[in-house]
């Protein structure tokens, strides 16, 4: 299946400044919301698994889910400009042997699966959302933990507002609010069940276990 997205729209959005600002706000505050929320949920449940992310970022997340006892996590990203950042972050941390960082489109990738997979804050940035939860299904032995944009109807306002302009600046990137429905609907047919839930103002968090 080819890739949906172009690869050079991601990385005019999530440049080096913005991995700069990200790394810089990890070593300052850990997590944010809704990262935190999902480390919540998978506390206690990851001890000596393996972790795979889709657009992971820095690698926060992931290096959390090491500390949580993670035996190792892979992060697959589609931007290359997060590289020197999450490097240097995992490096810190002598966590150098326990990481793996691919390039690429999630959906598209063939890989190893994983105990976990995480999609945080990536449903709202990929716009075949059938496809990267079908392909985080297929790879996730036990848990799927995910977190995405309430699909209210000021949340659908606000990306169609937005949405032009950022076509026009990142020239490709957009901000998608997919059907929480179509979530559910596509993991429950992939025989995962719902174990955690999290509504914040913007952002929803999910764990689910097969």
């Amino acid at each position: 299946m080819p890739s949906c997205c172009d690869p050079r729209a991601y990385e005019r959005l999530f440049d080096a400044a913005a991995a700069r600002r990200d790394a810089a706000r990890y070593r300052r505050k850990g997590l944010g919301d809704p990262a935190g929320r999902l480390l919540g949920f998978l506390r206690g449940r990851v001890a000596g698994a393996t972790v795979l992310e889709a657009g992971g970022g820095v690698g926060d997340l992931g290096i959390e889910l090491l500390r949580a006892g993670a035996a190792h996590a892979t992060n697959v990203e589609l931007a290359r400009t997060y590289e020197d950042e999450a490097r240097a972050l995992i490096a810190e941390r002598g966590l150098a042997e326990r990481v793996t960082r691919e390039i690429g489109d999630f959906a598209v990738l063939a890989g190893e699966p994983a105990d976990v997979v995480v999609l945080n804050r990536v449903l709202c940035c990929y716009p075949d959302a059938r496809a990267i939860l079908r392909a985080a299904a297929a790879r996730a032995r036990t848990l799927v933990a995910l977190s995405l944009p309430r699909d209210d109807w000021w949340m659908r306002l606000g990306a169609a507002l937005c949405n032009p302009v950022a076509s026009l600046r990142y020239r490709g990137w957009r901000f998608e609010v997919h059907p929480l429905a179509l979530v559910r609907g596509e993991l429950a047919d992939a025989g995962f069940r719902e174990a955690a839930t999290h509504q914040g103002l913007v952002w929803r968090s999910f764990l689910f276990e097969r």
